[in-house]
């Protein structure tokens, strides 16, 4: 088999090695929740201007949708605008915060991260330039408070949905607790259906479109709102480890090409 004929087949291999994992910053689409707060594209980062309580926005993601909670590597952002206006500790000193859908086939729900817990805090990065990053891998989450919104019976400190039936624990949750737990999110049908999901969950407004992985801006109340100058974020990702069984299939895919490179040779 020729040199070239190994390189190709080996590109392509490695090709299909990265479609399976998860794309880092390669779907992130800015938009309106609730209330019409502001939304500005500043260079390759995206403002989200919250000046009230009760407006929310969101940058959100279906690149690793399918993908287990457990699976997660990294989720990441970067906050470029100067957080040390705000009080040490609170909402918007430490936002954006996660809404993440997640489903069993049949039911769906958002769990939500609470940035504002100390717990979490330590994991908002300063890189020392002025700017601060969140990067999660599911290590990170494991051990941290989980809340279970946008399904019946959802809602702060919630112990009776599906998610917590599911897992057997009608108590507090942590993502560690929910690691299999697909991530993925409704059809647009779905949300007007109701079933649960109330007008601050991460979906666009008025299309009900929604993404699996969400960095949320705003609430219902004002403890994440950024004044006149808003949050701008960039450096948005979102990966997760692939199925072992997806990664098999791309490799016997790679090895399929070099056979079928032999046998012409060979022929």
């Amino acid at each position: 088999m020729s040199v070239s004929k190994i390189r190709f087949a080996c590109l392509t291999v490695a090709a299909a090695l990265a479609v399976c994992g998860a794309s880092a910053q390669a779907a992130f689409t800015g938009f309106q929740i609730r209330n019409n707060p502001t939304i500005n594209p500043i260079g390759a980062n995206t403002e989200f201007v919250i000046q009230s309580a009760g407006q929310k926005a969101a940058y959100g993601s279906n690149d690793i949708s399918g993908a287990k909670i457990g699976q997660i590597t990294n989720l990441g952002i970067t906050r470029f605008d100067d957080t040390t206006r705000f009080t040490a500790g609170s909402g918007p000193a430490v936002g954006p915060y996660l809404n993440i859908w997640v489903t069993d086939g049949t039911n769906f729900a958002v769990l939500a991260n609470e940035p504002s817990n100390p717990d979490f805090q330590p994991l908002f990065i300063d890189n020392g330039n002025g700017t601060k990053s969140y990067s999660l891998d599911f290590a990170d989450l494991a051990d941290k408070r989980v809340q279970v919104y946008e399904t019946s019976n959802g809602g702060f400190n919630s112990t009776n949905t599906w998610v917590h039936n599911l897992v057997g624990i009608n108590g507090p949750l942590t993502f560690g607790d929910l690691a299999n737990l697909t991530i993925g999110a409704p059809s647009p049908s779905y949300i007007a259906g109701g079933n649960g999901i109330g007008t601050g969950a991460p979906r666009q407004d008025v299309t009900n479109i929604a993404y699996g992985v969400n960095w949320v801006f705003g609430d219902t109340l004002t403890n994440y709102v950024s004044g006149m100058q808003g949050y701008v974020v960039g450096d948005a990702v979102a990966q997760a480890v692939p199925e072992p069984t997806t990664v098999a299939l791309a490799g016997l895919a790679g090895l399929g090409l070099l056979s079928a490179a032999r046998r012409r040779r060979n022929a």
